[in-house]
């Protein structure tokens, strides 16, 4: 109940052909997270980015230190 921990699952994708990035809309300012499709641009969305702490966890599920945003 205390102190426990919860284990980040990491996403198992293709770097080559896809990529991490959180898609922002400009008018809401809603954020979600997923991995795209480089050659299609086919968006496969993994969670919502409600703050910074949701941000951290997308990127260690991905295991990288900077996602592209885009809008």
């Amino acid at each position: 109940m205390f102190g426990r921990k919860h284990k980040i699952n990491k996403l198992e994708y293709n770097p080559d052909i896809e990529k991490p990035v959180i898609i922002s809309s400009i008018c809401t300012g809603e954020q979600r997270a997923g991995i795209k499709d480089i050659k299609t641009g086919h968006f496969k969305e993994i969670m919502l980015i409600n703050n910074q702490k949701d941000l951290e966890t997308f990127k260690k599920m991905c295991d990288v230190q900077d996602v592209e945003v885009e809008y």
